[in-house]
């Protein structure tokens, strides 16, 4: 061996060895028992962050652990398509160019993104690589190849024989940027201080008296249609039923009751603005109230406002409004407020509530089995925590709408007769319209939500729906490993697509990890300059010692505080590892060894065997219990102050005072078999150095570390 251990030189080559010797394919296996996962897909656009290396680690670190336990170990790499993010990807490589979209057209555009995912597909996978991720790659998916696209449509086409899909026209949250409706759980929420503005609306009867609403969006009035008070609120119970006139506008609109208005919130009388608020438009429906809509699907206001606002921003005509209530002696007074403000998942515009017509899955019957199954702990959560707040969710699930207004994705395999303006189902072109018989029927523009196609991934990434060997033997998963904030967006969907599909849940056990925070507790991000590249830390420690530092900070609580010294602690380990593996060689000699437990000699030898069978029960305890923290934690306290500390100096002095061959021969056996054992603890956590390393010990039938035989705790 080298006197110092240098990644760059090792992890490269460790990698191909691997990838030669097909180590990662489940067939290196004979065993009837398996072990299946299937990775959360990065987005094509991604490249690896730390929430990825931390998800990334977690599923390794079971993977190589099953794998060498003997079972039959799959682990199905893919990338998602992420409709949303790639368009705006593609559409910012075209604005540079001073072209949109639009300028190529819809056929052009997609061949564009094609092109760019040719180019740029495989850069996560690529990084996944570099941190050590044993995927079998032969098996790779991608969420819009044909046959992941055959399976989105046969899903569909299932929901709609069952009459579970319907369109409907709703206020829904609109990006203006993206020209798409959006889900509630893509919109993101962030504080922001602005204004409160107290508005008179005279009443009709008498002009001179008026009622003063408070609200944050001024501009929306002018599509307003009542006024609500709460019914228990007795400043106003009296006031119920009388008409008051909007402002600019001069049309009479009603002041109604209702118990979803806030007394507390302003002056407890409201405006109601059914078209760009979801609240509103809750009352409105109750009230039968008109849905006038006043801002369009770019953002800006429409042709049913005055024709001096027509065209502008909402927060241009805000200004102008204010303006004209000053002068009407409509406006009363502002004051700071501080509101959470919508915003686009994916571009960070303002999102606008918006009527839009848009296709929906019901989701009673769904959630109702995803639900029972959460109940019944066919699957569990770690921690447990989740499966309530799971629960909690599909119990007041809304119903799904499943389409966007983009470009890049599974197109809706649904038709409109141009005659009797009605939809049906179509998995092909149609020759003549079912319903006609006259019209060339067209094909609806929209696209699936992203998340309809990855709820299908854990049974179509086995080959559904067709009936492969994989689908038959690796379904359902046995564990899931991701991120709290999808766990609605993905998990629950994917549970109840699973039982839907398959009959089965898709997987037994879900872990739910930390969020990587910045050791100050702030959210990582790129833009907000608070990120830490994961590639930047494995260029300059190497992948072991970053995996070494992610996994030493998993621990039960929700958020880690990444601290980059725990890396560098990383470092100093695998340099302990390789200058106790070297010191051990050099002491051994070129003698060979098989790996049967010795018989201790001595006090010491019997002491740090038994000390070994304690951390091996241990390892396997806290594996198995997703405590990956402390499965590391005690492995290297093992390593470094049993085995390098103290027994490795008792063993210079056993065969220093040796009195015969076999006695040095007896200390050495024990030197080898717990080097041996201690780097086939260490390998599912860092892989390339303990591959590495044993690959020089002298051992006898000796296979590849990553599917040698798991130590036995006896």
């Amino acid at each position: 061996m080298k006197k110092q251990y240098n990644p760059k030189l090792v992890e490269k080559k460790i990698y191909k060895f691997w990838e030669k010797g097909k180590f990662f394919s489940p067939e290196v296996s004979k065993s009837k028992k398996r072990f299946s996962i299937v990775i959360p897909p990065p987005n094509i656009t991604g490249s690896l962050h730390m929430g990825h290396a931390l998800n990334a680690v977690i599923q390794d670190i079971l993977v190589r652990w099953k794998r060498m336990q003997g079972l039959k170990v799959v682990w199905v790499p893919g990338i998602d398509h992420a409709g949303i993010a790639t368009q705006n990807v593609v559409e910012r490589q075209l604005k540079k160019e001073g072209k949109t979209r639009f300028d190529l057209g819809k056929e052009k555009f997609i061949e564009r993104v094609w092109e760019w995912k040719k180019k740029s597909g495989t850069i996560i996978l690529d990084q996944l690589k570099q941190i050590g991720v044993s995927c079998d790659w032969s098996r790779t998916r991608f969420t819009m190849d044909k046959e992941y696209n055959k399976a989105v449509i046969l899903a569909f086409s299932h929901y709609f024989k069952k009459g579970w899909i319907y369109r409907d026209k709703r206020v829904v949250n609109w990006c203006p940027r993206c020209k798409t409706s959006l889900s509630d759980l893509e919109v993101e929420y962030k504080e922001k201080k602005g204004k409160l503005w107290f508005i008179r609306y005279r009443f009709a009867e008498n002009k001179k008296k008026f009622i003063v609403v408070a609200t944050t969006r001024p501009e929306t009035l002018l599509g307003d249609t009542a006024v609500a008070v709460n019914p228990k609120d007795q400043r106003y119970k009296n006031l119920i039923g009388k008409k008051v006139i909007l402002p600019i506008i001069g049309r009479e609109i009603p002041i109604i009751g209702s118990y979803l208005v806030d007394p507390s919130f302003g002056t407890g009388a409201v405006k109601v603005t059914p078209a760009h608020d979801f609240l509103d438009y809750q009352i409105a429906k109750k009230h039968n109230l008109e849905l006038i809509q006043i801002i369009d699907e770019d953002g800006l206001l429409n042709r049913n406002v005055p024709s001096r606002y027509q065209g502008l921003k909402p927060q241009v005509a805000r200004e102008k409004i204010i303006e004209e209530l000053k002068n009407a002696d409509l406006f009363e007074k502002e004051k700071d407020y501080i509101h959470q403000v919508p915003l686009c998942y994916r571009c960070n515009s303002l999102v606008e509530p918006l009527p839009s017509e848009q296709w929906f899955l019901r989701m009673s019957d769904l959630a109702k089995v995803a639900l029972e199954a959460i109940e019944k702990k066919k699957v569990k959560f770690y921690p447990s925590r989740w499966a309530k707040i799971s629960s909690n969710w599909l119990k007041n699930a809304q119903d799904w709408c499943i389409s966007r207004q983009i470009w890049w994705g599974h197109q809706f395999p649904v038709w409109q007769c141009k005659e009797k303006r009605k939809f049906f189902f179509s998995q092909k072109k149609p020759k003549k319209c079912p319903l006609c018989g006259k019209c060339r029927p067209y094909q609806v523009e929209d696209v699936f939500d992203t998340w309809f196609s990855s709820a299908l991934w854990p049974f179509v990434a086995f080959g559904w729906p067709k009936k492969t060997k994989d689908l038959e033997e690796f379904y359902p998963t046995d564990v899931l490993s991701t991120a709290r904030d999808i766990i609605f967006l993905w998990v629950a969907r994917m549970i109840f697509s699973g039982i839907e599909f398959m009959g089965k849940v898709p997987f037994k056990k879900v872990i739910i990890h930390a969020t990587v925070l910045t050791k100050e507790g702030k959210r990582m991000s790129k833009s907000l300059g608070t990120g830490i590249d994961p590639l930047m830390l494995i260029e300059k420690y190497g992948a072991d010692a970053t995996r070494f530092g992610i996994c030493w900070q998993i621990s039960a609580l929700q958020d880690i505080r990444f601290d980059e010294t725990k890396i560098v602690a990383g470092k100093k380990f695998c340099n302990k590892l390789w200058n106790a593996s070297r010191f051990v060689l050099l002491s051994i000699g070129e003698e060979r060894f098989n790996l049967k437990k010795p018989k201790p000699k001595t006090p010491a030898d019997k002491k740090i065997l038994s000390e070994l069978a304690k951390v091996i029960k241990n390892t396997d305890k806290n594996i198995s219990k997703f405590e990956f923290g402390k499965a590391l934690q005690g492995i290297y306290h093992f390593f470094w102050h049993k085995f390098c500390d103290i027994y490795i100096e008792e063993s210079k002095k056993q065969i220093k005072n040796a009195k015969t061959k076999r006695e040095i021969k007896s200390t050495k056996e024990v030197l080898i078999y717990v080097l041996a054992n201690s780097l086939k603890l260490l390998h599912p956590f860092v892989p390339f150095i303990t591959e590495e390393i044993y690959q020089k010990l002298p051992i006898s039938n000796k296979k590849p570390l990553i599917i040698e035989k798991w130590p036995n705790q006896k």
